[in-house]
């Protein structure tokens, strides 16, 4: 792994740390590049019974392409800023949070 990890990932032991600035009931899901520190990623999901956290969740595992098991959240259940714990190749996963920082992406 490269020593220069994205402002968004941090290493925590094997894993690395995705920190997520998150706008729920967007009209579309996609990231929006770095909003202080962290990856800003709209939700088309609304903030109720962990619906945004779902699609979140379900949302980065298909753009850094991991598995949903790979991605878990580990901080931040109730706000808009939260971490989430990546277990994956490393240097994979960096380039991908890397290009999501510098391009954004955008699922309907």
């Amino acid at each position: 792994m490269s020593d220069a990890l994205p402002p968004c990932l941090t290493r925590h032991g094997e894993r690395l740390w995705l920190a997520v600035s998150v706008v729920p009931n967007a009209k579309r899901s996609g990231a929006d590049g770095l909003h202080d520190g962290a990856l800003r990623v709209r939700l088309a999901a609304p903030p109720v019974d962990g619906k945004a956290n779902e699609a979140l969740i379900a949302w980065v595992a298909e753009s850094l392409g991991l598995p949903r098991r790979a991605v878990s959240l580990v901080r931040g259940q109730a706000s808009r800023r939260k971490w989430l714990s990546l277990d994956g190749p490393g240097p994979e996963i960096e380039a991908a949070v890397t290009r999501l920082v510098t391009t954004g992406a955008t699922r309907v």
